[in-house]
């Protein structure tokens, strides 16, 4: 075995070795990364750090999981340590991630990597927490601001928040940060900083956004670094990956077979709405007594991250969720990713189960659960390079019918499941693939029964276009209904 292990050890690249930037990097941040258990740099790192340490800009695609928090946070530390020697004053460097997870996540892993600089300093500055406190604390001229947009923003129109002198701006998860809305802050925050910094942007994917903000955000010369242009498949090669398909009604039955299944693991459930995680949340807790934890958008910022912690440090529990936990979440050996409400597209899909098989050699398993007319979305997953094998559904279903009536039974009860199947209809109303998820040919009857329901709600589920387009929408919605024979939802 020892032998292996030198032979291993030997087989190494040196210029893929962490203390191959000796030069580059200082000795106190080498000696922290050695004290993380890092000797090696995955494909990422690699890639990034030599062109960033040299000072450009870079923009970096990589599956999730890749390692790509180190590789902007040594050069990031580096700047500071460089801003420290011209003995200039205030915040040298500010990382931007599009939630508040993430952003505790990346400042968590920076003062392991701070560690034995005794002089460099540091603070989170995210939505939920103390304005006043935060406010107190950047005042102080904290050398690296890791943050969410909006609360940055925020700060940054005040006197008491000095960025004159940032030397280094990194935007984390990039094209996340579009998505949930923070566009217009992310366009002042740029806007307002030094133009001689240098920018580092990282993203699972690429859009037309990110090519805008890159050209907006960053010098004419830029460093593109993409690891998985050749790689055959979109997902790392740990992951284990395959569909079910389920009748509609009997959703609800065929997640209770999975959760007894997987018991003995670490599993995250993807809901695709809040009311929909509480829904299932409380029906698993309270009349299947299982092991389940939640965590969506509309909680306080203090409960999610009780939920985080608690979720990080259990070796067997179920965490249901919406997309909210797919991004940047770095949370050891979750075993099963469910995404028992499909993605909306392969971006998605990816990051959703980039929360398994994380790290090299790591191994992980993901299931998606597709109604009968969704099948076709496997095939739109095989042109994005993703490769899903058919699982078979199992034979027996525990009937769930008794606990559901009981659970019916409840007032409160019943306008949550009410809740949940309007928060899943209209996920399906802003789903861009409509040739695969089809409002007007769904059997709503049985989506409703999926949430115990006998009969379905009355939702109009065309509520999130504007109100000067409701009237066309509905006509188109109309005559598309008689073609069909399709009544309306509503």
């Amino acid at each position: 075995m020892e032998t292996e292990t030198n032979m291993e050890e030997e087989n190494i690249n040196p210029r893929n070795k962490f203390k191959s930037l000796k030069d580059k990097v200082s000795s106190a941040t080498l000696a922290a990364i050695k004290g993380m258990g890092f000797k090696k740099m995955t494909d990422i790192q690699a890639e990034v750090l030599p062109e960033a340490l040299d000072g450009f800009d870079v923009v970096a695609t990589a599956k999730t999981g890749s390692g790509k928090t180190l590789a902007f946070l040594i050069p990031a530390v580096e700047v500071v340590l460089q801003c420290k020697e011209k003995q200039l004053e205030g915040t040298f460097c500010i990382i931007v991630s599009p939630t508040r997870e993430l952003a505790t996540q990346t400042y968590t892993v920076l003062q392991d990597l701070i560690a034995y600089h005794e002089n460099i300093t540091s603070a989170l500055v995210i939505g939920g927490e103390s304005r006043k406190r935060q406010s107190a604390e950047l005042a102080t001229g904290v050398n690296i601001v890791v943050s969410t947009p909006g609360r940055l923003f925020d700060h940054m129109r005040t006197k008491e928040f000095d960025y004159r002198n940032v030397c280094c701006l990194v935007l984390d998860e990039a094209d996340k940060i579009f998505q949930y809305g923070f566009e217009e802050d992310l366009k002042q925050i740029i806007n307002r900083l030094p133009k001689d910094r240098q920018t580092m942007l990282f993203s699972a994917t690429q859009s037309e956004r990110t090519e805008a903000l890159i050209k907006s955000a960053m010098k004419e010369k830029v460093h593109n670094i993409n690891t998985d242009e050749d790689n055959l498949m979109a997902t790392v090669e740990g992951l284990k990956q395959g569909y079910a398909v389920c009748e509609t009604e009997f959703r609800l039955w065929w997640l209770d077979k999975l959760l007894k299944k997987t018991k003995n693991f670490k599993v995250m459930v993807f809901f695709s709405s809040c009311k929909s995680v509480e829904f299932h949340h409380e029906f698993f807790i309270k009349y299947c007594q299982a092991s389940v934890l939640c965590i969506h958008g509309k909680m306080s910022q203090s409960d999610r991250t009780e939920v985080i912690s608690n979720f990080y440090n259990a070796e067997k529990v179920a965490l249901f969720c919406t997309d909210l936990a797919a991004r940047g979440l770095d949370i050891p050996a979750v075993d099963w990713i469910v995404q028992f409400d499909p993605p909306a597209d392969a971006n998605e899909y990816i990051h959703r189960v980039g929360r398994t098989a994380r790290g090299m050699g790591a191994e992980g398993n993901a299931v998606l659960l597709l109604r009968p007319d969704e099948i076709e979305f496997v095939n739109y997953l095989k042109e994005s390079k993703i490769y899903l094998d058919k699982y078979e559904s199992w034979d027996k279903l525990a009937n769930l019918k008794p606990k559901l009536d009981a659970a019916m039974s409840d007032p409160q009860f019943h306008q949550l499941a009410v809740e949940a199947f309007e928060g899943y209809m209209r996920a399906f109303e802003v789903k861009k693939l409509k040739h695969i998820f089809n409002l007007l040919t769904m059997d709503v009857d049985a989506v409703a029964r999926s949430f115990g329901l006998k009969e379905r709600p009355d939702v109009d589920v065309r509520i999130g276009f504007s109100k000067k387009h409701r009237p066309r929408k509905r006509i188109a919605a109309m005559l598309a209904d008689k073609s069909t024979g399709n009544k309306r939802i509503k």
